[in-house]
């Protein structure tokens, strides 16, 4: 153990989603071991400003491996916005004299981190947690395979009213710009079509698979859109006023119903529209999550002891590894070209 390692700050950043508890669990417990102190941080970058840090004890974090969110809160603050909040932040980490920092977060939160690390001086060690499973270096992020669970949850539902009233229903789900959710929810809920940012789709090619399906028999289809999967620029059907509200940056999503409508139009059959939003943030975390969480957290922790600061806790095949923080946002990880390969497979 490195004996200088007497207290350790936590904190998530971004959006919040299920097994960000069971890092917080994880990396509390594994400090126990080692008579280290967890100081968590409220409300992501924030709490460092404001000074708002509470210790994590055993009983703090009992209970909560089955919890949504996140105990400590969450922000998208910009640590680095001013020299002011800066100079805030050193007060903050030297009143309260911590000796290194753990940050669970997504794109956003984990280059943040990386400038913190480089460009301050901070001991920063990152976890990586996003449904949009999107950061480079790792197979997997906290949080995907749960968000997959309510999309294939959602997707089963809805084959029963499709095949009923013999519609086609157009599920709008996350993912940001990478298609891993769109992808394996189609995978593993029968989608018959899915339609990615990697791959600019086309209208016409969507809607032949649904006039083929009608033709064969198969009255219902269920088709699987990414937030920022976009059309073909040689079938651009979207008006500029719906480009620009569907794909703002800060805020993606508008394509489900709008694509909806274009079938139907096309068609001339039912189609519907679902956009599951923020329902695939919410509830308990998969087994597969929670156990994810748990290694990442301890894996945290252990390369705090060790010194490996500016690196991201990661996971590679089955063993846990870690990556620069600069590799981990050195890009947007795309979806896996076999496994967008095996959703056409079954499309149509």
């Amino acid at each position: 153990m490195n004996s200088e390692i007497r207290k350790v700050g936590i904190l998530t950043g971004g959006g919040d989603c299920p097994g960000i508890n069971a890092v917080i669990r994880a990396v509390v417990r594994r400090a126990r071991l080692d008579s280290v102190a967890v100081m968590g941080v409220k409300n992501g970058w924030q709490g460092l400003i404001k000074n708002n840090l509470e210790l994590l004890t055993r009983q703090t974090v009992s209970g909560i491996l089955p919890r949504g969110g996140t105990i400590i809160g969450t922000s998208r603050i910009d640590p680095l916005s001013s020299p002011e909040e800066l100079q805030k932040i050193r007060e903050t980490w030297e009143q309260h004299r911590l000796n290194a920092l753990i940050v669970v977060g997504g794109e956003g939160t984990m280059s943040a981190a990386k400038r913190m690390s480089a460009e301050e001086g901070y001991p920063v060690v990152g976890v990586p947690k996003t449904i949009d499973n999107d950061l480079c270096g790792t197979d997997y992020t906290v949080g995907m395979d749960s968000a997959v669970s309510i999309v294939v949850d959602a997707i089963d539902r809805l084959h029963s009213t499709a095949e009923s009233h013999h519609r086609v229903m157009v599920v709008e789900v996350m993912g940001r710009h990478s298609g891993w959710i769109a992808t394996c929810g189609a995978i593993a809920g029968g989608g018959d079509v899915v339609l990615v940012p990697e791959v600019p789709f086309r209208l016409s090619e969507v809607c032949e698979v649904m006039r083929q399906r009608q033709a064969s028999g198969r009255l219902f289809s269920i088709v699987i859109v990414s937030e920022d999967a976009r059309p073909h620029p040689d079938e651009d059907f979207l008006k500029p006023e719906q480009r620009e509200a569907i794909y703002h940056h800060e805020r993606l999503g508008g394509i489900g119903p709008i694509l909806a409508e274009r079938i139907q139009s096309v068609t001339g059959i039912d189609a519907r529209a679902t956009v599951l939003g923020y329902m695939q943030r919410g509830g308990s975390p998969t087994a597969f999550d929670r156990i994810l969480a748990t290694r990442l957290g301890i894996k945290a922790f252990e390369m705090v002891l060790a010194g490996e600061f500016g690196r991201m806790a990661a996971i590679t095949g089955s063993q846990m590894t870690s990556v620069t923080l600069a590799e981990a946002v050195a890009g947007i990880k795309q979806v896996d070209p076999d496994l967008y390969r095996i959703a056409e497979v079954f499309a149509g």
